[in-house]
């Protein structure tokens, strides 16, 4: 998209234009904290009824809601902070938001054009603090650029594997006139994001043989499969061939808790019947999953008698972390939608797998003294409570692994957590954001 793509129809101050084009990317709710860098678009905030502003207590506390806004729907988080210290307090918030894949978009104020590299009050690098922790940023010099480059953001954080995007804009360009046009831009296309799925009918049929091969395969789902809003798919791959599901933290609600055949977390704080499955399992089908060093551990030691497959959408994750024979590029959603077609004459029978699995699950079940109020217990309480049908956020460390075990998860996008980078102070914002976007 270019900037011939806006008329000279309207005359509106760049702050509105930012609005405006924020309105037509569905965007109803921001949480931040203003400053002085970004009063211009504070002052049409008032203007603006249709947009809810969360006003926090602190610039990360922001990001951290519009993060659990973003997990919980779906849809980009929007934050804004002020130039200087206002920006570097969302860099936390944002590499949390990198690390588990979450669309963000992260608007900033900056000092005067004319400031800019003069080491100004409040002034801060910000598209260079956070250039390793976001998909793409921006530093909006030219006022006539801010409504496509707005666009484009949404753009970047959604397309292909979601993420952060920032975008800096100094205070002059919030109070520039831009001429804005009174049309929604045409839909985006940038080369940079096109996902291409190369010989994916090939790669499906031998992963079909690979299937029928099989006497003890597993599933192992990771965020890509919610993120792709493949969960529908998932679970007529499981029930058309019988598999059973393990899921890694970010996964989690992928597959519902109760279902007979998930086996539940994975890796260093997951379930002992799950890791027995994964040390016995002959084939791995990793679906939307990185292979984080909290799943694998010891790499030379990770599934050892397993062909391990991966699918992804990001192809810098296949062989990252896990050596793989042949993997996958592709969106979730559509691969399976083509590999089920390839599933329905599928026989192959993993009863017998599947009771070794039940073996393990009864001789090792997830257990604690019960002797006093302990936390598992409380937890265990709360998931009786709620029936499965509550958002649950948590905070890091072991009370986030407990809710991982005790807590059963029916429905994608209702366990949110910080996976990745595990940011503590993470959980009571995150749930700020989540009551905004959920308010019943």
């Amino acid at each position: 998209m270019t900037k011939d793509s806006f008329n000279t129809g309207r005359q509106l101050p760049g702050a509105y234009v930012l609005l405006e084009a924020l309105q037509r990317e569905g965007v109803d709710t921001i949480f931040g904290y203003p400053g002085g860098a970004v009063l211009p678009i504070y002052d049409a905030l008032f203007h603006t009824p249709s947009i809810r502003h969360v006003l926090t207590r602190h610039e990360q506390g922001a990001v951290h809601a519009a993060d659990g806004y973003a997990r919980s729907t779906g849809k980009p988080g929007v934050v804004i902070a002020t130039s200087g210290p206002g920006a570097t307090n969302l860099v936390t918030g944002i590499a949390t938001a990198y690390m588990d894949s979450v669309p963000l978009v992260a608007i900033t104020g900056q000092v005067a054009l004319s400031l800019l590299g003069k080491d100004s009050f409040q002034e801060a690098d910000i598209t260079g603090i956070t250039l390793p922790i976001t998909k793409y940023n921006y530093l909006v010099k030219d006022p006539n650029e801010l409504a496509y480059v707005i666009h484009e953001a949404f753009y970047v954080a959604t397309s292909g594997r979601p993420g952060p995007v920032l975008i800096d804009i100094p205070k002059d360009v919030q109070s520039a006139l831009v001429s804005f046009d009174s049309y929604p831009p045409a839909k985006l296309a940038l080369p940079g994001y096109q996902l291409t799925e190369n010989h994916l009918d090939e790669k499906l049929a031998r992963l079909v043989q690979a299937l029928e091969k099989s006497r003890k395969p597993v599933l192992f789902v990771g965020g890509g499969v919610i993120n792709s809003g493949a969960c529908t798919e998932l679970l007529k791959l499981a029930e058309k061939t019988g598999i059973p599901v393990a899921y890694s933290i970010m996964g989690k609600g992928a597959f519902p808790d109760n279902h007979a055949l998930c086996l539940g977390l994975v890796g260093m704080h997951g379930l002992v019947h799950t890791n027995y499955a994964f040390t016995e399992c002959d084939l791995l089908l990793g679906l939307g999953v990185r292979f984080s060093d909290r799943v694998i551990g010891k790499v030379n030691e990770f599934c050892p008698k397993a062909t391990i497959i991966h699918v992804d959408i990001d192809p810098a994750e296949i062989n990252k972390n896990v050596r793989v024979p042949f993997s996958i590029v592709g969106d979730v959603k559509n691969v399976l939608n083509k590999l089920l077609p390839l599933l329905e004459d599928f026989q192959q029978d993993y009863s017998s797998w599947r009771r070794q699995i039940g073996g393990w699950k009864e001789q090792y079940p997830l257990r604690y003294e019960n002797n006093g109020l302990k936390a598992q217990f409380i937890i265990q309480q709360i998931n009786e409570l709620t029936k499965g049908e509550a958002f649950i956020t948590t905070e890091v460390g072991q009370n986030q692994m407990w809710a991982a075990q005790y807590c059963q998860t029916l429905k994608p996008r209702t366990f949110i957590t910080s996976g990745g980078l595990g940011t503590m102070g993470y959980g009571f914002p995150a749930a700020i954001g989540v009551q905004m976007a959920h308010p019943d």
